[in-house]
């Protein structure tokens, strides 16, 4: 026979499970300094001029 198992103690710990990866998520995206941020702003900018110059005219 099968084992006993809690479906509220899973569903639990299968919510705890996502919030921990979504707060580790929030954790790398924002807890960075204030020099990271804006060396990453001008990278995402600079990549997006770069695509944006590689466009084909119609």
């Amino acid at each position: 026979m099968g084992e006993v198992v809690n479906l509220n103690r899973v569903r639990k710990e299968r919510a705890r499970a996502e919030a921990k990866t979504a707060a580790a998520a929030k954790r790398a995206t924002h807890g960075r300094s204030k020099a990271e941020r804006t060396r990453a702003d001008k990278e995402k900018a600079r990549a997006d001029r770069l695509l944006d110059g590689s466009k084909l005219e119609d």
